[in-house]
């Protein structure tokens, strides 16, 4: 039945829709969705590099792709995204929202960065899945896959905003999904761990040795994995038999030992 759909979608020339598609996890998603055959509505904040990916996908996968830059963390940005493909007549078909930042301990940082993490992580992704969802409800046909993180299943001092906000899009994703499953929408949240882009400024030394012992994971792997549990409408994936075994150990653990390598050790520092 979801063979059928996904021809039926590219059949009426739906897009994929991939939000931070520039770079990392999000030009993965992009380049995954363009070698099933599915045309691109890519969304960035990096107007030079957004343009020459569009351009590199289109040129190895001929699939037609749209370069759109624009920040998304603001109050508006939803509504004006929103607009714009209504404007163009873009149908989206799936709806991929991956754009996000990092940042460690709370006081450490300026309230305006706390606040773009805020509007990046809940209020545009809680938008977009309205505006987007309401649409994919009416036509009774869509996907959408919300980034999440392990650290919404884990205690994560260090990273507070960061695993507050992820931990918001599960719980936010999950509910949602119940609310478009009979109109034929999927949603599915996908929370993975440390994977290996510049996010956490590991040296390459240390970058290897995480993904030979499966604490970190390619980008391009994880997006095989998340678009494979979209399409089979999972409600969620927590990709790694290591970040599993992760989380079930941290629930066992006492606060104060959390406490403890948290203070003595750089783990949080490389946690997603």
């Amino acid at each position: 039945m979801y063979k059928r759909m996904n021809e039926q979608l590219q059949k009426e020339g739906a897009m994929a829709l991939v939000t931070g598609a520039s770079s990392g996890i999000g030009l993965a998603y992009a380049r995954e969705l363009a070698r099933r055959g599915y045309d691109l509505l890519l969304v960035s904040n990096e107007q030079e590099r957004i343009g020459t990916v569009a351009e590199e996908l289109a040129a190895a996968f001929g699939v037609k792709t749209i370069p759109l830059c624009m920040d998304l963390a603001r109050s508006e940005a939803a509504r004006e995204l929103y607009d714009y493909c209504e404007r163009e007549k873009l149908q989206i078909g799936i709806l991929v929202n991956n754009a996000g930042i990092f940042f460690f301990d709370l006081t450490e940082v300026t309230p305006e960065r706390i606040e773009t993490m805020l509007l990046l992580h809940i209020r545009t992704v809680t938008l977009l899945c309205r505006y987007f969802g309401a649409a994919m409800k009416r036509r009774r046909a869509g996907y959408i896959l919300n980034m999440s993180s392990l650290s919404a299943w884990t205690p994560a001092p260090g990273i507070s905003v960061y695993a507050a906000s992820k931990s918001y899009i599960r719980k936010f994703s999950q509910m949602l999904r119940y609310e478009l499953h009979q109109y034929g929408v999927g949603v599915t949240t996908v929370c993975p761990g440390a994977i290996a882009t510049g996010l956490y400024n590991l040296s390459d030394y240390y970058q290897r040795l995480a993904l030979r012992l499966g604490v970190m994971m390619k980008p391009e792997r994880l997006a095989r994995k998340g678009l494979r549990a979209m399409f089979a409408r999972r409600d969620y994936i927590l990709p790694g038999a290591v970040n599993r075994f992760f989380v079930l150990a941290l629930y066992l653990l006492p606060v104060q030992l959390i406490y403890y390598i948290k203070e003595h050790t750089k783990l949080y520092r490389y946690g997603c």
